[in-house]
């Protein structure tokens, strides 16, 4: 089993990849760690993958996943970390920005003083300050806010895992975005960063554009829902449903003994308050059978009792 698994996601970045794993390899001779390089190719046009197969007879550590089609980053992520055998995951981009360098450092964070998962900080950043480092900021100050893990650069590439956090979690949809929030959710508490080195890109052109950050927020969302109420929905729409029909119901009985009490001119059908009360009372019941419906859905769900156990003796 090697002491590192080295997760690298990449599309269309055959100029790099050869420098990329001369420098890996280089840093991990040094240190002399067993390690298991695997790239997964997603989908790219160019010729990264026969590179791959290049680089692969001349080490013999590489491995490769090759897509068919161009699924995303998480997919990759996903793959690789099924593959991975190493004690120590560590993830980063194929384009050269992050630098290899940082392996040894944020190896010795994860074996020697036990965090579980430890994610780069690209404290000075080589971008765009407007289309990239402005809306980072942004987008990490509402995760932050959001998911309550203190993190500066939740979405930064370069990673360390225990093994346990990787099989622990899927990764799917543009959730890569989220993986601290997805390993708090599994039970993993001790989460930390380090701030890393962000180099320019010397190949390629970046492959993110504008409508990740729209995307992102959604999917914060989704996690931060399912992680809470994925197994009970009824805690959730059911609560929601229930205040909002108490509250119809109670305003029309209200309206209804103030109308029999003042003996007002005009009956209730008259007045906006009383249809405001019955379309609460309305969505109430919607909420409440929404509810209801997750209900039988996740009791039916194949992983309905799917635990994620620590240790048994």
């Amino acid at each position: 089993m090697p002491d590192i698994s080295i997760v690298i996601p990449l599309y269309n970045e055959e100029e790099s990849l050869p420098e990329l794993t001369d420098w890996i390899e280089r840093v991990c001779t040094e240190m002399s760690y067993s390690r298991e390089i695997i790239f997964i190719d997603d989908g790219s046009t160019d010729e990264s993958w026969n590179v791959i197969k290049r680089l692969s007879k001349d080490y013999n550590d590489i491995r490769g996943i090759k897509f068919q089609r161009n699924y995303g980053k998480s997919a990759a992520l996903n793959e690789g970390f099924k593959a991975a055998k190493g004690n120590v995951v560590i993830t980063m981009d194929a384009d050269l920005q992050d630098s290899p360098d940082e392996i040894p450092e944020l190896y010795k964070m994860i074996t020697a003083d036990g965090f579980d998962l430890v994610s780069g900080w690209k404290k000075v950043r080589h971008d765009n300050t407007f289309t990239k480092n402005l809306p980072s900021k942004l987008y990490n100050g509402v995760n932050r806010l959001i998911s309550g893990i203190k993190l500066h650069d939740m979405n930064c590439g370069l990673k360390a895992y225990n093994k346990k956090v990787i099989k622990s979690i899927e990764v799917y949809g543009e959730m890569h975005r989220f993986i601290p929030v997805l390993a708090k959710s599994a039970g993993f508490r001790k989460i930390g960063e380090k701030v890393v080195v962000h180099r320019a890109r010397k190949y390629g052109h970046s492959k993110f554009g504008w409508e990740r950050f729209i995307n992102g927020f959604l999917d914060l969302l989704s996690i931060q829902f399912i992680s809470r109420f994925g197994k009970k929905p009824m805690h959730f729409f059911g609560l929601l449903g229930s205040i909002a029909f108490l509250i119809g119901f109670i305003s029309v009985v209200w309206l209804t003994v103030e109308r029999i009490m003042v003996g007002a001119d005009f009956g209730l059908t008259n007045r906006v308050t009383f249809y405001l009360a019955l379309t609460t009372m309305v969505i109430g019941t919607q909420f409440f059978l929404a509810g209801f419906l997750g209900e039988l859905v996740s009791r039916s769900a194949a992983d309905r009792n799917h635990y994620l156990i620590e240790e048994t003796m």
